[in-house]
């Protein structure tokens, strides 16, 4: 197995780890963090801290496998997959802890289940679909989205503006409409002999 897939592979293992910093209650963790009337539970600041680890290597493990050619099936089908779970664990999450709303999340999550069926399509048409422009904003925005809320609206919270709700709404609108454009240019696909 090579770099590119043992680094997606950490993401995916990260995963367990931030929902047990999210969702477990223990004991031990320091009591929070308080700054006027903001306030961080620890185990949220350390779940942050690991989502933002495993989405920043989302850029590593494929620049280092394109850059060096090491792209290999495994790694096109683990790379996507940990994207999905990474988003769909920390939103299912949130859901739990009434910090987004539900259907937020299953918007999100039904784009990329559709995206992903539409990818298998092309697959078996012989066709690769490359990630455009608006899925790699949609997924920017995603991630500034998540980390907005683990971190309780930090530093927005000063000043009163909920730039985490603000940023949840935008994802998954950006989301939406960017499924819609997958849909859209990729068409051909769903009227192919193959499909």
């Amino acid at each position: 197995m090579n770099l590119p897939n043992k680094i997606t592979l950490a993401r995916i293992c990260l995963i367990p780890l931030m929902m047990i910093f999210l969702l477990v209650d223990f004991d031990f963790f320091p009591s929070p963090i308080h700054i006027g009337n903001f306030s961080l539970a620890f185990n949220q600041l350390m779940a942050a801290l690991v989502f933002i680890i495993a989405a920043s290597t989302d850029g590593i493990d494929g620049y280092l496998a394109r850059k060096n050619n090491m792209v290999t099936n495994l790694g096109k089908l683990l790379d996507p997959l940990a994207d999905k779970l990474l988003v769909a664990a920390v939103l299912i999450s949130l859901v739990q802890m009434d910090k987004v709303d539900a259907w937020v999340a299953v918007v999100i999550i039904s784009r990329e289940f559709a995206v992903t069926g539409l990818r298998q399509i092309a697959l078996l048409d012989g066709t690769v679909v490359a990630a455009g422009k608006w899925g790699k904003i949609k997924t920017v925005v995603q991630i500034i989205a998540i980390v907005a809320m683990l971190l309780n609206n930090f530093p927005f919270a000063f000043i009163g503006f909920e730039f985490d709700d603000v940023a949840m709404w935008l994802a998954a609108l950006i989301t939406l409409y960017s499924g819609i454009d997958y849909f859209v240019k990729n068409r051909g696909l769903l009227h192919s002999s193959k499909a």
